[in-house]
């Protein structure tokens, strides 16, 4: 689970994307905000080490080739007779070169933290690997002590724990641990029901099948809070059937909006309307209301076109398939949530009903939650649980800028229009984190202990001095004041190139268990392949991340 803050505070906010300001969907062809051209745009020239834009057909028959030349590729890297490669995706830059990313397995049972990455030049020459970790896959037994009822015993317990109802275990499967310390036998519990705030549950619970110890947990489901309305009158698609206009994106993977009406499972209902305007732009407390729905449409559609046209991805997945949303979920539930089981974005309706969770930045960050599942996957604890949300922020903060929507400009602001705090500030800033309460500033050795919402903020921190720089300026109308850990002077790169950089590397050189001292080492190579190792930006990303005291 990924709430946009800490757990204690109930209203957690993973961001949504709240257009409804004028939420008027008049279908036809694209949406008007989100086919400006965007603020801080990469450069037309494409790098060399950069992602090239794959179509659904090429990226499937090159995930296909890694497949089939998997034993190869295990034997060529070291891997143990016993250790075998799913080949998971695969990205190509401009240049040739393949990062082509494994899940494992040993004796046929999964390994959770085993993931990997080879790097492969245009001739087939394997450059590199970079693992989750290097520790060797020698499990002392394959036997476990404990019974598989016990584990699941233990997982309902820790889901009871933090306030879950109707938990359920989904059952124990047998797994290899290796997020962590010498890999072992394990069980993997995923635990059902609900949330203390009504989200749905998805607690995965490690635990130690010798000894039966919690090794491990994180929440399955990425969770979003806040008030909106900002984005003005937009243009959005839809499709025509009959007499009805549904709410159907096609140009973008058939993104598809359907009304819950307040119910908290299932598809719910494709919204639809008579005329080809949904919503009003203003809240209401009606669960047929549509300028929800119009807001989780225009969220999407900007998502959608961020990556496209920033990055070349071809949808969440890459794939050219659109998730979905859903809007008017439960009874006056005060968040919203990415679910990668069910692949679409949940939005509730605020206190009363009367104030939708759907704004831009929140959309941008909860479906970046889906972009990183479905690259690094980075573990939703300590350090690597950290770096999972400040993507989220980094890339939610992109799709602001993105929209270039005058209702609500770009800002290293998180959550400023949903008023969480109820005095108008922020939920999070990324110039200077710890101004929220909270946040971490910089690295310490118990950074990792903070709830992940609070230690995002040493990388939000260094994406704000690598994009803009350390000192007091002014964008679109804020005002910022950056410090440095070490009373540096940084000069940053702007926003475009940082995005590059970091892109590259959630999805070249991060792993599940990426903790920061990786990640600089990860966005050091995505600078050096992108830009040069005597570079500008590459001495810039050094620099930033020696401002927060990762060294």
């Amino acid at each position: 689970m990924s709430p946009l803050y800490a757990r204690h505070k109930r209203t957690t906010l993973a961001i949504a994307t709240a257009v409804a300001a004028g939420a008027l969907l008049s279908t036809g062809l694209t949406a008007s905000a989100s086919a400006q051209t965007p603020a801080g745009a990469a450069a037309a020239k494409p790098l060399a080490a950069a992602p090239t834009a794959l179509t659904a057909a090429a990226r499937t028959s090159l995930i296909q080739q890694a497949q089939s030349g998997a034993a190869d590729t295990a034997r060529q890297i070291g891997l143990g007779a016993q250790e075998k490669l799913v080949a998971k995706d695969v990205v190509k830059d401009t240049d040739g070169t393949l990062h082509t990313r494994y899940e494992r397995t040993y004796a046929g049972l999964p390994v959770l933290g085993g993931d990997l990455i080879v790097h492969t030049a245009k001739s087939g020459k394997t450059q590199g690997v970079t693992k989750a970790t290097t520790a060797a896959l020698k499990p002392a037994s394959l036997k476990p002590r404990i019974t598989a009822a016990k584990a699941e015993q233990q997982a309902v317990s820790a889901a009871k724990a933090l306030g879950s109802a109707k938990t359920a275990a989904d059952g124990a499967r047998q797994v290899v641990w290796a997020g962590s310390g010498k890999p072992v036998l394990a069980y993997e519990t995923v635990v059902g029901g609900f949330q203390d705030d009504g989200t749905p549950n998805q607690l995965h619970v490690i635990t130690d099948a010798a000894t039966g110890k919690k090794l491990f947990e994180y929440q399955g489901i990425e969770n979003a809070t806040g008030k909106t309305l900002y984005s003005g009158t937009v243009t959005l698609n839809s499709v025509q059937s009959g007499s009805t206009y549904q709410l159907t994106d096609s140009a973008r993977g058939n993104h598809k909006t359907y009304n819950l009406a307040r119910k908290t499972s299932g598809t719910g209902t494709l919204v639809a309307n008579s005329t080809n305007v949904f919503g009003t732009g203003t809240a209401s407390t009606s669960s047929s209301d549509q300028t929800a729905a119009a807001d989780a449409a225009y969220g999407a559609g900007v998502t959608w076109d961020f990556y496209k046209s920033t990055f070349g991805r071809n949808g969440i997945k890459n794939n050219g398939v659109g998730a979905y949303s859903r809007v008017h979920y439960g009874n006056a539930y005060v968040n919203a949530f990415w679910d990668d089981s069910c692949f679409c974005m949940t939005y509730g309706d605020g206190s009363g009903n009367a104030d939708p969770l759907t704004s831009l930045d929140v959309a941008g960050h909860e479906m970046s939650h889906g972009v990183t599942s479905n690259t690094a996957g980075l573990n939703y604890s300590g350090e690597s649980g950290g770096l999972n949300e400040a993507t989220s922020d980094i890339f939610g903060t992109g799709v602001e800028f993105f929209a270039n929507n005058a209702s609500d400009p770009g800002d290293y602001l998180i959550g400023e229009k949903i008023d969480i705090n109820g005095d108008g500030t922020p939920l999070r800033y990324m110039d200077k984190p710890s101004k929220d309460g909270g946040s971490a500033d910089y690295w310490s050795s118990t950074v990792g202990n903070k709830d992940v919402h609070y230690s995002s903020g040493v990388a939000n921190h260094f994406f704000y001095l690598l994009a803009e720089g350390s000192g007091s300026k002014t964008i679109n109308g804020v005002t910022y004041n950056s410090p440095t850990y070490n009373g540096s002077a940084v000069t940053g790169i702007g926003r475009a190139k940082a995005l590059q950089i970091w892109y590259k590397a959630l999805t070249s050189y991060m792993t599940s268990t990426t903790n920061y001292k990786a990640a600089r080492t990860a966005t050091l190579n995505a600078a050096s392949a992108l830009y040069g190792s005597t570079s500008t930006e590459y001495k810039a990303v050094a620099a930033a991340w020696s401002a927060v005291n990762v060294n």
